[in-house]
């Protein structure tokens, strides 16, 4: 785990005050700026020392080929990998011709800051050069949320104990050197060198670098400009094919600092030409230096101002998960902001971890988050999935099937996987995104997207779980041969998750196309294929193991051979690093939440009753090798009555990072993980649920030692406030005419008036369930508390 000794605890801020070599690729995740368009990984301004450099532009990829020992029918024989684009971080700082260099002469003080409400990234640092001269340095950085294109950096820098010549070079570098891949299958594949020169100038305090990829072919811009405090020194530039300098020297003395401003902007295009792009880049870059650092600081504070006021989480009784929710949210809006057009990586921009590529997570995950706080993000990304309906469209044709397959793993809609097991054979990517798709409607009313891209979305999945499954002899409809979450049970019949968000799929389907007759016959849809939708969504199997009085995760899962956790060592988890998926795929071994997660997302299909038998089951062999499990076990922990245990399960989805727990975090941060800390929080401790056209309810309860719970949501341009502790909750509204809900099953009706408050019925307290050996969550609830 990280525990770096500087990570301070506060409300609104992350906050190192030391630097600890050994976990630095760690920290320049944690305090990653990134805007959804540009991300910057938090490398020191000198460039050196550095774990990973990494600035990305979303969307922008390089092509390589997929190996094969045995090639075979249907595989994707390329792949899309994340790139670091040219790097705008860069200013390199020299003291009487030493470098600024923190592992070098003696450093008194450093740290860094993010300011999660200002969207900052702060440093301060003392340091005596080994030549004996003492300086202070100071900077700040952003990526703005208000100018997607672009980036910027205050640098300051003040002799303390003499006179010095001070020189400052700020740059731009392409092409830079990556360290080697660790063996990770989690980790990057990097690629030397994939930025082929096309331009580069420079003059006075500019300068521009022109690239292009040589596999796919995108072309990508990036410029800068400076301004000084003092104007009067002496300033030079010179540019290379990847290499671009402004240079400036200044003859300093105690208590008269330089400060230089550095204002970066980039841009992309597979389409656009040399003189596009670099006009394209210009462009942003003047209008940043019209805004200056201070309006461009004004203007993410008074945006992130809006954010808060619209979705913050207030916890009370631990501090840790108070600033860790704070994170979460922050580093998810930063993910999605300003990702118009272009997907959510499961990394965000904060790493090129799975080769900066989109899961299901995005939509599972991350846009219920959004949907509640940011729409008009979550909206963004739903429509970059529609954009690649044409590949998904045809990858089903490829596998013999109608409607459309959507990648297990993509950058630009292309399936990446080449496993196929996990891969293709997850075709729950479908219903997910379906899912997301309701789940927006829903939230937001929006009856155009609803009309055109939402019914685009469910007509296309639906065809697709309609050809894909087939009606038995027994009249059931069966979707066989999938993989569903769980990674560790692959190619399995009947997966309770896939077929029941399938059948939410279908209905929504035919609901949608019913409401809107004429845009469903564009997409060829008559009544004939909409009955059919609706049969095989009556019909849908979900298989039921009376013997033991559980759902099997997948048809026979419960009969499989136990796996032996007594005997497995904690130094072979992840077991996927360590045994063959032969073994993980023929016993009963759990990856990740899957019939738990069934039990979220499609609560309205099981029983309280069912509920407390399945957890209980799949408690005992989830072993929590996916970051995406813990927040869902804390949900499904907290509906069930175990909320000491929901609160230690929150406490592990919302440290994820933090403490790197998968050890992982050097490649970038765990976004779906981040936004499951809201996901416990409001769903599982709040026990809010929005199943089909029912109004949003809550089932709130809180785990001993957090003493109150607070957060908003907006539903239909509505903003409710929900206050929650030991005893009561209390509902009020932001604007809006008023809410119908339920609380506890109770309905209620929440006006601009009067707060509603409601009594927190008390639930029987249960036996605590057990885990595998070794795999029990840290504790965070009092001892004696279930």
């Amino acid at each position: 785990m990280i525990k770096h000794p500087g990570f301070v605890v506060e409300p609104w801020s992350i906050r190192a005050e030391t630097t600890d070599l050994s976990v630095i690729a760690q920290v320049e995740s944690v305090f990653a700026l990134s805007n959804g368009h540009i991300g910057w990984r938090a490398n020191l301004d000198e460039g050196e020392p550095n774990g990973l450099p990494g600035s990305y532009l979303n969307g922008v990829w390089e092509s390589a080929v997929l190996p094969y020992a045995e090639g075979g029918y249907g595989y994707p024989e390329s792949g899309q990998t994340v790139i670091d684009v040219t790097n705008g971080k860069l200013i390199r700082l020299l003291v009487d011709d030493e470098p600024f260099d923190i592992r070098y002469g003696q450093l008194h003080s450093h740290g860094r800051e993010l300011d999660m409400r200002a969207g900052v990234l702060r440093r301060s640092s003392e340091w005596t050069s080994p030549t004996g001269r003492t300086v202070r340095v100071t900077s700040e950085r952003l990526v703005s949320l208000t100018q997607r294109a672009v980036a910027a950096v205050s640098y300051e820098v003040e002799v303390l104990d003499g006179p010095a010549r001070v020189v400052l070079q700020s740059e731009l570098v392409a092409n830079e050197q990556l360290p080697d891949s660790d063996g990770d299958p989690r980790s990057a594949s990097h690629l030397d060198a994939c930025l082929e020169s096309e331009a580069h100038s420079c003059h006075d305090n500019w300068a521009e670098l022109i690239h292009r990829t040589t596999g796919s072919g995108l072309r990508i811009g990036c410029a800068m400009d400076h301004v000084l405090s003092d104007p009067t020194v002496k300033q030079e530039s010179e540019s290379y094919p990847d290499l671009a300098r402004v240079t400036v020297t200044a003859d300093l003395v105690p208590g008269q600092p330089l400060r230089l401003v550095k204002f970066v902007s980039y841009g992309w295009s597979a389409t656009r030409s040399l003189p596009g792009v670099r006009a394209q880049v210009a462009a942003a870059l003047s209008a940043a230096i019209e805004s200056g650092w201070d309006g461009l600081v004004a203007e993410q504070r008074a945006y992130l101002d809006n954010f808060w006021d619209c979705a913050d989480v207030q916890v009370e009784g631990d501090a840790e998960i108070q600033q860790a929710v704070r994170f979460a949210l922050f580093h998810v809006l930063q993910a999605g902001a300003r990702a118009e057009g272009k997907a959510i990586p499961a990394k965000g921009l904060t790493g090129p971890g799975y080769n900066g590529h989109t899961f299901w997570d995005s939509e599972t995950f991350v846009l219920p988050v959004l949907t509640y706080t940011v729409p008009e993000a979550a909206a963004h990304a739903l429509r970059w999935r529609h954009s690649t309906l044409p590949a998904a469209l045809e990858r089903a044709s490829q596998l013999g099937l109608q409607g459309a397959a959507f990648p297990w793993r993509t950058i630009a809609g292309q399936e990446c996987s080449s496993y196929w097991p996990a891969g293709t054979a997850a075709f729950h990517i479908g219903a997910d995104i379906a899912d997301a798709v309701v789940r927006y409607i829903r939230v937001t009313g929006d009856e155009k997207f609803e009309r055109t891209i939402g019914l685009d979305l469910l007509v296309h999945t639906a065809r697709l779980w309609r050809s894909l499954g087939h009606h038995d002899g027994a009249g059931r409809f069966r979707i066989d041969g999938v993989t569903g979450p769980d990674e560790y049970s692959a190619v399995a019949d009947n997966n309770v998750y896939t077929n029941l968000m399938a059948q939410q799929n279908l209905r929504a389907a035919a609901d949608t196309a019913h409401l809107y007759p004429e845009r469903a016959r564009e997409l060829g849809v008559d009544e004939e294929e909409m009955a059919g939708w609706r049969d095989a969504a009556e019909a849908i199997y979900i298989p039921y193991d009376e013997k033991i009085g559980v759902h099997p995760q997948a048809e026979g899962f419960t009969t499989h051979q136990d796996w032996d956790f007594e005997h497995t060592p904690a130094d072979k988890y992840p077991l996927l690093l360590h045994f063959p998926y032969f073994d993980l795929y023929r016993k009963k071994v759990v990856k990740q939440a899957d019939l738990v997660m069934a039990m979220y997302l499609r609560g309205d299909a099981f029983t309280s009753a069912d509920k407390a038998r399945n957890f209980d089951y799949y408690e005992r062999i989830t072993v929590r090798d996916s970051s995406l499990s813990a927040c869902i076990q804390s949900v499904l922990a907290a509906e069930v009555g175990h909320l000491g245990l929901a609160h230690d399960y929150l406490g592990e989805a919302a440290l994820m990072d933090l403490d790197d727990l998968e050890h992982n975090t050097r490649d970038g941060l765990h976004i779906a993980s981040l936004a499951g800390t809201w996901i416990a929080l409001v769903a599982g401790l709040g026990g809010m649920r929005h199943h089909e056209d029912k109004s949003i309810s809550f089932a709130p309860r809180l785990p001993e030692d957090i003493t109150r719970l607070a957060f908003k949501v907006s539903v239909r341009g509505q903003r409710l406030c929900v206050e929650i502790d030991h005893q009561r909750a209390r509902y009020s509204l932001a604007n809006g005419d008023g809410l119908d809900i339920l609380h506890h099953g109770r309905s209620a009706r929440v006006t601009t008036g009067d707060p509603v408050e409601l009594p927190i019925p008390l639930i029987p307290v249960l036996p605590a369930p057990a885990q595998p050996a070794g795999r029990a969550p840290a504790h965070r609830h009092s001892v004696g508390t279930n």
